[in-house]
């Protein structure tokens, strides 16, 4: 278990607890009195930590190595039912931006989620969760396919952005991502969308317009990473904890100022200290909100979607 710099304290107490443990079991001394102790006191710890993160120590958890990515929770999901689609039938296939069909119960879906990866090898992979214009291409074209057989759409939401390279904005990067937002704001099935992880930039609204979004608590949505922020306007990341706060970014603050819909409570500790539960929400929030979503026209469906979106900021 990788731990991070805030969670040092729980870290020296789990140790201090295994090493109680194992000390019972090599000499037969009875220490259940002291492994309680440290269990009480190892439990409080962790609540006094993770029931007052800062946004920034947030956005941390967001990008904890052990945290599950899109296709842990499509394949927790589906089972061996998920079959994987590839290509944007235009330039190629983009590892960064996965899809495909998939079953939960009797009803099928079209998943579609930005995939990151979890060691050197498989970030360069997945040139680490930032996918290029025909990523979304990708995405619009299952999306398309979903409409055509009235199959629901199922976005996983993690990344720090679209790729800025020189050869994505060649190969038209914005309106790629612009084109999505067109076409989701009418695209005729119910879309759920979930931010597992980071949200970031227009890379997470190419495929982020849906009817219902989730936050899962230790997620973060914004326009831009608080360490690009610190940079713009310090010239240097070191205040990327103020921007951070600045920002408003966690999941707290976006369902306060009415962007997202829901949000998913995590275990203590984060979604990777608990992976099944995470699963098993997510899992029963698609299940409710189609559910409550198939019940509409698809008139009313799009009605209600471009409400949600043209209801956004304060204008005249």
């Amino acid at each position: 278990m990788e731990y991070l710099d805030f969670e040092l304290p729980i870290k020296e107490l789990e140790e201090q607890l295994d090493k109680c443990v194992a000390l019972g079991n090599e000499t037969n001394v009875d220490v259940s009195d002291t492994c309680k102790k440290l269990n009480k006191r190892l439990e409080q710890v962790k609540k006094d930590i993770y029931e007052n993160l800062t946004p920034w120590q947030r956005v941390q958890v967001s990008r904890h190595i052990d945290r599950p990515y899109a296709l842990d929770y499509i394949n927790a999901l589906c089972g061996n039912t998920f079959i994987e689609l590839h290509g944007d039938r235009t330039v190629g296939d983009d590892k960064a931006m996965i899809g495909g069909l998939g079953k939960i119960g009797d009803q099928s879906y079209m998943f579609i989620g930005q995939q990151k990866g979890n060691n050197t090898k498989s970030r360069q992979y997945r040139n680490f969760g930032m996918p290029n214009p025909e990523g979304y291409r990708k995405a619009l074209r299952l999306m398309k396919s979903a409409e055509k057989f009235n199959l629901p759409v199922v976005t996983f939401i993690d990344t720090p952005g679209a790729y800025p390279g020189i050869e994505a904005e060649e190969r038209g990067q914005g309106e790629a991502i612009a084109r999505n937002l067109l076409e989701m704001s009418r695209l005729q099935v119910p879309i759920i969308v979930f931010i597992i992880g980071e949200g970031a930039s227009g890379g997470a609204l190419g495929i982020g317009v849906g009817d219902k979004v989730f936050m899962l608590e230790n997620t973060w949505y914004s326009v831009i990473s608080p360490e690009s922020c610190s940079s713009i306007l310090w010239r240097t990341w070191e205040y990327k904890e103020r921007a951070a706060d600045a920002l408003k970014l966690t999941a707290k603050d976006m369902k306060a100022n009415g962007l997202i819909d829901e949000i998913i409570p995590e275990p203590l500790g984060g979604a990777h200290r608990n992976r099944e539960a995470v699963f098993e929400s997510v899992k029963k929030a698609i299940e409710d909100t189609y559910k409550k979503l198939s019940k509409l026209s698809v008139e009313k469906l799009i009605e209600k979607r471009m409400e949600k979106y043209t209801s956004y900021g304060v204008y005249k």
